[in-house]
């Protein structure tokens, strides 16, 4: 399982993308607090819309709470300091947790943590001015890399609700 963890995060505008992305691919959040907002703000259920009623989502107090409940997890941390880049790790195994921290939209995870854990670390490939992407997009752009490396197992790779010949039924009426 895709295991999505926010380090302290700053701007529920985010955060509530990153919600909706966790449901639309099925992924456990992990927040880890203190935040400066509510989880139950009205910007993040405007941008989580319907989603977040069925968002799989733990909050921790403190990380030491969250290392506590996750002491042998598998986490990856993303930075813009790391020498690797998100697509050089294996995320293959299905049957394995993933866990990806991304850590506060003005400061990002804390040095202290990224040098104890320097081998996990992993950065998004960026032109050489740029010092840091959106939080969200950041979030969608590695667990989509995990998600393609196990072939997309148990999300739907063509349109469900309105049917897999949708557009070619469009097309047909369109041309009559």
């Amino acid at each position: 399982m895709i295991h999505v963890v926010l380090y302290q995060p700053e701007k529920p505008q985010n955060t509530g993308n990153i919600m909706r992305t966790c449901v639309a691919i099925g992924a456990q959040l992990h927040i880890i607090g203190p935040i400066t907002f509510s989880i139950q703000s009205k910007d993040l259920k405007r941008v989580g819309l319907d989603y977040i009623e069925n968002l799989k989502m733990t909050y921790y107090d403190s990380l030491e709470d969250f290392e506590k409940a996750h002491s042998n997890a598998n986490i990856y941390y993303v930075t813009r300091y790391s020498t690797k880049t998100y697509s050089s790790f294996d995320y293959s195994q299905i049957e394995n947790d993933y866990y990806f921290m991304f850590g506060r939209e003005s400061t990002g995870i804390p040095h202290n943590i990224l040098l104890k854990h320097i081998d996990r670390t992993m950065r998004i490939p960026m032109v050489i001015d740029a010092r840091s992407l959106n939080l969200s997009n950041c979030v969608a752009i590695v667990v989509y890399e995990a998600l393609r490396q196990q072939n997309f197992f148990e999300l739907s790779t063509s349109e469900a609700i309105k049917g897999e010949d949708f557009l070619y039924k469009e097309k047909k009426n369109n041309e009559n």
